[in-house]
């Protein structure tokens, strides 16, 4: 029931993995970059409508990050049981997981709902684009539950080596999107209101077959009514998902700093500007963070059996897959920055601030690779300090005071400045604290005798 996480070849098994992770991770990133591309083509109001829905992606960062606080936190803690073979305390993380993803959701909702419109303001809507985002938002709001749902236990999924099954949860909700959105947005003409309401149906129905498989005998960890409760068993699960929820968490907090800046020193243009850029690098992130969704569960496993070797393989993938994907895809993107930006928009303005600012904003992710080969095996491992201190570093620390000051002096380009000198940065310095860590985390565990169950 392991597929063959603890046997198998891990080079082949890596890449057997990340392929459905990576399709996964695509389809997932798709419901807004679908909805972009459409809205970025409604007659007339379409620069507008994007713009105002790109002032909307910080809260939609922010609930993804809330689903990834629990499932990025229980999905490697079961695994790991899992590999110790405490199938009992695995399905206990997955009920406790599932009852704290239920009550964000619900808090989550009502926060945002009664907040939207000062929140939104405050994050860069101008009076032109305000009507917008908050059409959007008010919609989308109303799927938050399913949206926590499904991104917070397909991860449970995935963790048993079942990533396949873990694309098909996201599939369904990517093909749903694709279909009704044009309808909504053109045919019914509701515009912006059409692709929230596109989202909410195609998540809602991805809900019901995340929580539809993991219920049934065909998932290893499996759902059970009785263990969906308040449990202590949280605590350890928030630890490891800090991390990823603070990468995220300050992801919304970086487009929030990024608008409020944009609007100050360049205008709308400049906003619709970087919702283009950050669209395109969520093609980067789907491949980087596929690899590491597949690569993940191979280190939870085998660090949970002490099969330190297999361990070291799966670390060695994960570095691997991430710097080079990284490296190959944002050179793409920086070579042909106008091709892209066309894919949105019709604005030369628009287009030629891409073309502008794309490479410099990219430049430097390729050394970013190490800090995501880093993460991906430290939460692999269970280790949480190390992951957190790293997820702060790039964000908190570096890019977004750099984000606030640089302009000062660069104007408008420092912004985009900013980017690149903080992924630089941290990854070098992620690479660093890893050769330092790894040595005393690998003697430790194979000082440590496991009696399975």
């Amino acid at each position: 029931m392991d597929a063959g996480l603890g046997t198998k070849p891990v080079s082949r098994l890596a890449l057997t993995l990340s392929i459905p992770t990576i399709v996964a991770q695509g389809a997932n990133a798709s419901y807004t970059i679908i909805d972009r591309l459409f809205i970025g083509h409604i007659p007339y109001d379409g620069n507008a409508a994007m713009t105002g829905v790109g002032i909307c992606f910080p809260i939609l960062l922010a609930v993804t990050a809330f689903a990834s606080l629990i499932g990025a936190g229980g999905a490697p803690r079961a695994s790991i049981e899992f590999g110790r073979g405490d199938i009992g305390k695995a399905e206990r993380i997955l009920g406790t997981s599932t009852a704290f993803l239920v009550m964000i959701a619900v808090v989550l909702t009502v926060v945002l709902q009664i907040g939207k419109r000062p929140i939104l303001m405050a994050f860069g809507a101008s009076e032109a684009t305000i009507g917008y985002a908050v059409d959007f938002l008010s919609i989308y709001l109303a799927g938050t539950v399913f949206v926590q749902l499904t991104l917070g236990l397909n991860s449970f999924i995935s963790a048993q080596g079942r990533t396949t099954t873990a694309m098909v949860s996201v599939l369904i909700g990517t093909g749903i999107s694709i279909m009704l959105d044009p309808v909504f947005i053109f045919v019914f003409g509701w515009g912006v209101r059409g692709a929230a309401a596109a989202n909410v149906i195609a998540q809602l129905i991805s809900s019901i077959w995340v929580v539809g498989f993991l219920s049934s005998e065909r998932s290893a960890i499996r759902l059970r009514l009785e263990h969906i409760r308040f449990d202590p068993l949280i605590l350890p699960v928030l630890s490891l998902g800090l991390a990823p929820f603070i990468m995220q968490i300050t992801e919304c907090l970086i487009n929030v700093v990024f608008n409020v800046g944009l609007q100050r020193y360049g205008g709308d243009d400049y906003i619709t500007a970087i919702t283009i850029i950050t669209s395109l690098m969520q093609i980067v992130g789907v491949l980087t963070g596929g690899f590491q969704q597949g690569i993940q569960p191979i280190i939870g496993f085998n660090f949970g059996a002490r099969s330190m070797e297999r361990v070291r393989q799966a670390i060695r993938m994960a570095f691997v897959t991430q710097i080079v994907s990284a490296t190959a895809l944002v050179s793409v993107l920086a070579a042909f920055p106008g091709f892209f930006a066309t894919w949105f928009t019709d604005k030369p303005d628009v287009i030629a601030i891409v073309t502008q600012m794309m490479p410099v904003f990219v430049c430097g992710w390729g050394v970013f690779g190490i800090q995501m080969g880093v993460q991906c095996s430290l939460v692999g491992m269970g280790q949480a300090a190390p992951s957190i201190f790293l997820a702060i570093l790039r964000k908190l620390i570096l890019l977004v005071p750099l984000a606030v000051t640089l302009p000062h002096w660069l104007g408008v380009d420092g912004i985009f400045i900013a980017e690149p000198i903080s992924d630089a940065t941290s990854g070098i310095i992620a690479g660093l604290l890893f050769l330092f860590l790894y040595r005393k985390i690998r003697a430790s565990a194979e000082g440590v005798t496991v009696i399975r169950r």
